[in-house]
């Protein structure tokens, strides 16, 4: 199991944009991330026999016949579950990876026991999009590939699968707690970048030391 200071970054590639739409994930990765740096990673296409419409397969290049093979939905949920218990976890654009993860485990869990790894929900997600709103304003936009062009951070694979794109947005979370070190505090807790990414942007000093504030006393 991770430790309690390991970060899980994660990507899903889904059959569209929202589960309360009926759609489904097609693929999921996480990154984990310890001591500034990736330490290990999870990926895996994910069977769930929603069909793939035609301009989603061609954003992502993950089709039908790929899928046909891959396994049961429910069978890598609990595996990538399992593999960032006890992590908080970061996405880009986290309000749209939130709602997968929210859907895929709870359909994965069932009437499962409570000790079921799908059970139970992580106390909050970081989003890498809501944080370069708040530091990066001088960006062009704030999509994932911007933002790595912006800060260098270069691809490892296409962009729209799901390994490539998370190890990108642990690239660009690294970027952001280094910022957060350098403007106010030599360390950058998970809890006070959630804080932070809720915040004014002219307000984040204050939020900081608001946060530092509560958390020792």
């Amino acid at each position: 199991m991770p430790s309690p200071d390991t970060i899980a970054v994660i990507d899903f590639e889904t059959t569209g944009m929202s589960p309360a739409m009926g759609a489904r994930a097609t693929e999921i990765a996480a990154v984990l991330v310890r001591d500034g740096r990736i330490v290990d990673r999870f990926a895996s296409l994910m069977r769930s026999g929603v069909p793939v419409p035609a301009f989603i397969e061609q954003l992502t290049g993950i089709s039908n016949r790929m899928l046909a093979t891959a396994p049961p939905a429910a069978e890598v949920m609990r595996q990538v579950a399992e593999f960032t218990r006890g992590c908080g976890v970061v996405a880009h654009n986290a309000a749209f990876d939130r709602a997968f993860w929210r859907h895929e485990r709870a359909l994965a869990a069932g009437g499962a026991a409570p000790g079921h790894p799908c059970a139970g929900e992580p106390a909050e997600f970081a989003c890498t999009l809501l944080l370069s709103r708040r530091f990066y304003p001088e960006a062009p936009n704030h999509k994932l590939g911007t933002l790595a062009a912006f800060h260098g951070i270069a691809a490892t694979g296409r962009a729209h699968r799901a390994l490539a794109d998370a190890e990108v947005t642990a690239e660009l979370w690294l970027r952001i707690t280094r910022d957060v070190q350098r403007r106010y505090a030599a360390s950058a807790p998970f809890g006070l970048l959630c804080a932070l990414q809720r915040a004014p942007r002219l307000a984040l000093a204050r939020c900081a030391q608001r946060y530092f504030l509560t958390s020792s006393a």
